[in-house]
């Protein structure tokens, strides 16, 4: 099951890129930024490839994927600062966010300020997710923007630099391709041990509350 998960995310991914150039990887970023967890470690990478190839220019291809990025945070962050922590209390636990999360999320920007969507941006997992505090927090629209695109642009240009450089030798060595077939099947398995491990926690915090 994992290897057909991988193998339709990589042909998603491959489909959108090619079909749509620059503007695939913005819609693809965008859905990764907009809380769907469609992994940039692979989106990145195949355009970095493309940049081997010549299709695409490095520094273009990273600045797609920070611009989708911007685009994608638009819908969680807006979420967040309209409904406000009232609405995510009272309706947070229907998409799993406890009050606990809620809490969370407000000391990281009580401790980090804007800095915190800037430090999110360049780990994984947590730059798919930050949006939604930062607009709960109401942090400045263009001060988000600005913070996000900074950190996604570095996160961007490496993956897709790390995929150029792998394109030298994917023709030549199959071992390489091995190998990455196995990168994305463990990026694809921690997603979902997260996801399993999230849904398991909230869940015992609904009972324990509804108790």
């Amino acid at each position: 099951m994992l290897e057909r998960l991988v193998g339709a995310a990589t042909t998603f991914i491959v489909a959108v890129i090619s079909a749509g150039g620059y503007t695939g990887i913005v819609v693809l970023m965008a859905i990764e930024s907009a809380c769907i967890p469609l992994p940039s470690e692979i989106i990145m990478p195949f355009a970095g490839y493309l940049v081997y190839t010549g299709r695409f220019n490095l520094l273009w291809a990273a600045t797609a994927g920070a611009l989708g990025c911007n685009l994608g945070s638009v819908i969680a962050y807006e979420i967040g600062y309209f409904g406000g922590r009232p609405l995510v209390e009272k309706y947070g636990g229907y998409v799993w966010v406890s009050r606990r999360d809620l809490d969370m999320a407000d000391r990281f920007f009580a401790h980090f300020g804007s800095a915190a969507v800037f430090m999110g941006r360049l780990l994984p997992v947590i730059r798919t997710f930050i949006a939604l505090p930062a607009g709960i927090a109401r942090m400045p629209r263009l001060r988000f923007h600005i913070y996000t695109f900074a950190g996604s642009w570095p996160w961007c240009f490496g993956l897709a630099w790390i995929g150029m450089k792998l394109g030298e030798k994917w023709e030549t060595d199959p071992r390489l391709r091995q190998w990455l077939h196995r990168l994305d099947a463990v990026i694809i398995a921690l997603l979902l041990v997260g996801l399993i491990f999230f849904v398991r926690s909230h869940w015992k915090n609904r009972l324990r509350a509804a108790a």
